[in-house]
């Protein structure tokens, strides 16, 4: 864990959070700077850097994140209306910390980006 990772820390409870779920793999929380009603990032307790850290090690965690975005999508009252599921890699890409998270973002119309 690198002592300047933001998500680290909310992972060891150095920081605060408004913690939503947690697992032995993953831990979802809200987004302090949430763009809809739901805006819930879900990040491995593992620190990965981006999309690019997935290898044979750890591949199952896409298969974590997509899984637990599922279920917090049916549990925040989104899923049926719809949602949107966001990875940013690298920083053109938008990524702004850089530890593999997921955004769920859902509970109002959202356009533009496919």
């Amino acid at each position: 864990m690198p002592d300047d990772c933001l998500f680290c820390k909310i992972i060891a409870g150095t920081i605060p959070s408004e913690t939503v779920y947690e697992d032995g793999v993953l831990v979802a929380f809200k987004d302090v700077h949430p763009i809809a009603p739901v805006h819930v990032l879900i990040v491995p307790r593992e620190h990965v850097e981006s999309v690019n850290g997935i290898n044979e090690s750890n591949q199952n965690l896409m298969g974590d994140l997509f899984a637990a975005a599922a279920r917090l999508a049916r549990e925040l009252g989104v899923a049926d209306d719809g949602y949107r599921c966001v990875i940013n890699t690298n920083r053109e890409a938008g990524q702004v910390v850089f530890h593999l998270h997921l955004h769920l973002i859902g509970g109002r119309p959202l356009h533009g980006l496919g």
